[in-house]
């Protein structure tokens, strides 16, 4: 266990956090992860700042950010970065902060990922041959509707399944010690973004043994073959319409949700790109955050 603040945009301490093992012992498979040491390093974001990423995790954790006063909703974060990385800043602490000064208990979630070269050269070349694979669509009408159709790799769909075994650990050991931490277990929901998104949306679904009250899965999150089943939880995403690659995948899922008969609210913006996360570019996609709260109040988590 360690301690550490949270300190947000601003720069500015908000509040003390607790870090605790994921697993009790070593964490089950499938396993994709390389061999480690988990790496810390800076990248830009969408906004221009150079923020804090994750790579080569191999012992997933929760950190735990309690507000000053609890309203009794837990969130856990799911950071993404395409299984590769983890954008732990912009789409985990600042969103953490985010959450606590309006009293929810927020839970970040470091999921394992699948091995990248230690070597920032090896490691900066694998992400090129990656992104040459992906091709923005001629047109909306052309765009792939599932993540299949995006990008098709084994290794990933093994990442995958091991983030989602880590997500559904996170949601039954936040319903499992609720009462230490001020929450009510029936009042743990999720949001992540991009491959955090698909494993929000993964969990939602299919949850193991601790379902979610709501669940939040920001451009990115799909329905599997199995379908989106009877009590599914609600559904809330936020989409850039200039995020080529996974805005009909985004859409995709609201319409699954939808035709389901589950509550499902989808916000697309003209733009805003893929991974805005908590960043700032002066376009209306900043205001997701405020709808994503009204969007709580409404459903009587705030």
């Amino acid at each position: 266990m360690s301690l550490d603040t949270l300190a947000p945009q601003g720069g500015v301490a908000s509040a003390v956090a607790e870090e605790i093992a994921l697993w009790p012992g070593a964490p089950p498979e499938p396993s994709a992860c390389g061999p480690g040491p988990e790496q810390t390093f800076r990248n830009g974001v969408p906004d221009g700042r150079q923020t804090t990423m994750l790579r080569n995790v191999v012992t997933p954790t929760l950190t735990v950010y309690r507000p000053a006063k609890a309203n009794g909703v837990g969130v856990i974060v799911a950071p993404g970065g395409g299984w590769r990385i983890l954008a732990w800043e912009h789409e985990g602490t600042d969103l953490c902060a985010w959450l606590n000064e309006r009293g929810y208990t927020a839970f970040l979630l470091k999921y394992r990922l699948r091995g990248t070269p230690a070597d920032p050269a090896e490691y900066e070349a694998q992400m090129a041959k990656m992104m040459s694979r992906l091709r923005a669509p001629a047109s909306p009408a052309t765009a792939p509707r599932r993540f299949g159709d995006v990008l098709s790799d084994p290794v990933i769909d093994t990442a995958r399944a091991m983030a989602k075994a880590d997500g559904q650990r996170a949601v039954a050991l936040v319903r499992e010690r609720a009462g230490e931490w001020g929450v009510e277990p029936d009042k743990v929901g999720m949001i992540g973004f991009s491959a955090g998104a698909f494993l929000t949306a993964d969990v939602a679904l299919d949850p193991g043994v601790a379902p979610l009250a709501f669940a939040a899965p920001i451009y990115g999150g799909e329905v599997g073959a199995g379908g989106v089943p009877a009590d599914a939880p609600p559904m809330f995403t936020a989409v850039a319409a200039d995020d080529a690659l996974l805005f009909k995948v985004v859409e995709q899922m609201y319409l699954d949700w939808s035709n389901a008969g589950r509550p499902a609210e989808i916000h697309v913006y003209r733009r805003g790109g893929h991974g805005f996360g908590m960043a700032r570019q002066g376009f209306p996609v900043d205001g997701w955050t405020d709808v994503f709260a009204a969007w709580l109040a409404d459903l009587g988590y705030a």
